[in-house]
């Protein structure tokens, strides 16, 4: 079975998502009830909602948005992953009141697509800290060139667990695999950061890639990591890019053919289980 640690749900009716105009392909709503009947019948036993950058007006209401389709009989949905700004003032205040809030498990800052030096700032770093002792993860989401901003990160607060998203972002497309080989290698000294495997079927050529396209990035990071610090996430509706998802699932498969079974159980479930006390 599967823990999906990185579900997006968009409905557009309830929430603000500004950079959607810009994404046309993914400009629609994608409901949880789409994305449950293909979890169910691919072996997905429970999700964490993963923040979808909306209008930072609509921050809290994300993150309610997400508590009620988990209050659906027989959601699958165990959590979320909320939105947060750290480089504000109002992150202090903003924590304490999440940290009341089980249903929350950590906080995600999409830091590509803001300006570079972003997270150097002093407030963001301070506020970064704070989630020391919180069990508050937080998701890091970067270029292969801005790796070390992240290293950075999980230097400043060692006591902060941090998941580096979608195997580092790496540009398969382009067949670009430096700098974000050593990258990896790199980052993943670091004990407090874990790797997800996902997003890498967006960064393929959606027309011809196969299992073979992904592997050399799939294995690198898991042989960076190692088995006890990977987890798996869909990245669905963004993996709807590269064959959705089931095609996303079937090619994890095959990339862990090789895997023992306490391998797979450990990147596919067991991992994230223990890192955010799900439970099962």
């Amino acid at each position: 079975m599967i823990i999906d640690t990185h579900l997006h749900l968009i409905d557009q009716s309830a929430l603000r998502y500004p950079w959607l105009a810009g994404a046309p392909a993914l400009n629609r709503d994608f409901s949880y009830e789409e994305y449950a009947a293909d979890a169910r019948r691919s072996g997905i036993e429970a999700v964490l909602h993963m923040e979808v950058d909306v209008d930072p007006a609509d921050i809290a209401t994300e993150t309610a948005y997400v508590k009620s389709v988990a209050g659906r009989a027989g959601s699958l949905l165990k959590g979320a992953i909320a939105s947060c700004r750290p480089e504000e003032a109002g992150f202090e205040a903003y924590l304490e009141t999440v940290k009341a809030d089980p249903f929350v498990k950590g906080f995600r800052r999409v830091l590509h697509v803001v300006p570079e030096d972003l997270s150097e700032g002093a407030l963001f770093r301070q506020n970064i800290k704070r989630l020391a002792g919180t069990g508050l993860t937080f998701d890091l989401v970067v270029l292969p060139h801005q790796i070390p901003k992240a290293m950075a990160l999980a230097d400043l607060a060692p006591d902060v667990q941090f998941v580096l998203d979608h195997c580092g972002v790496p540009d398969i497309n382009g067949n670009a695999e430096h700098p974000w080989r050593e990258h990896m290698e790199a980052i993943a000294r670091r004990p407090n950061v874990t790797a997800k495997i996902s997003g890498v079927v967006a960064y393929a050529d959606p027309a011809t890639w196969t299992v073979e396209t992904l592997k050399p990035y799939v294995e690198h990071t898991i042989s960076s990591f190692g088995w006890d610090r990977v987890i798996w996430g869909s990245d669905w509706p963004v993996c709807t890019l590269g064959g959705g998802l089931t095609t996303w699932i079937a090619a994890t498969h095959a990339l862990l053919a090789g895997a023992s079974e306490s391998e797979r159980a450990r990147l596919l479930s067991g991992n994230a289980r223990r890192l955010w006390r799900l439970g099962g």
